[in-house]
């Protein structure tokens, strides 16, 4: 391996930063984005149970904020009509939006980054092609003699680089696509959720109004 980083010359080392910095966020979006980090599937129903006929205590709700990404939107929602009894539907269903608009900004975190190296590694790759083709011509002297080693090692910074950029850029765009397939389905997850809670939590507002009217 240190043969053929020697070989590539100096254009290999922004890609092998570029391959470091890809495949420790690939590593850390594939534990963040885990469906039970994220949407546990049977919380929802925990939490319409659990406040089926009363809302909880303040400390129950900042245990489910602690949950995962869904109990942090939903958290939110109950905070907000233990808060304020007399709640309409309209700032209820704007307490869940800022809630999924930081929930959204959560899970495309470090999505562009990884986007980035996905486009920039083939530029990279061809930004030492044309060094090496530089070496390849700077090898052929006035009278036309060549150097073949010099020669030689421009071939192997173009070709090496090119390879190497495009072994980066390609698993990096899939894996980019991947995420965001991922980020989408929970993000739809998380909006249907608050659907179903808002007339669940009108409930107690509508109630509590009744009662101090």
């Amino acid at each position: 391996m240190l043969s053929i980083i020697q070989a590539a010359g100096w254009p290999i080392w922004p890609l092998i930063l570029c391959s470091v910095v890809g495949l420790a966020l690939v590593i850390e979006r594939l534990m963040s984005l885990r469906r039970a980090r994220i949407v546990p599937p049977t919380l929802l129903d925990e939490v319409m149970t659990v406040s089926r006929s009363s809302l909880p205590a303040m400390d129950v709700v900042n245990k489910l904020s602690e949950n995962s990404v869904l109990g942090e939107v939903l958290a939110a929602g109950l905070r907000a009509v233990i808060v304020e009894p007399r709640i309409t539907e309209q700032a209820l269903r704007q307490t869940f939006e800022s809630a999924g608009r930081a929930a959204s900004q959560q899970l495309e975190r470090y999505l562009n980054t990884l986007g980035t190296i996905a486009a920039a590694a083939p530029l990279l790759g061809l930004l030492g092609t044309v060094v090496g083709m530089i070496e390849i011509f700077g090898s052929q002297a006035p009278t036309g003699a060549s150097n073949p080693a010099a020669l030689a090692h421009g071939i192997s910074v173009a070709l090496y680089n090119t390879a190497f950029g495009l072994i980066i850029a390609i698993p990096a765009l899939m894996f980019y696509r991947y995420f965001r397939g991922r980020v989408d389905d929970h993000l739809l997850t998380l909006e249907q959720s608050a659907e179903r809670m808002v007339p669940h939590l009108m409930r107690f507002a509508v109630r509590s109004s009744s009662a101090l009217s």
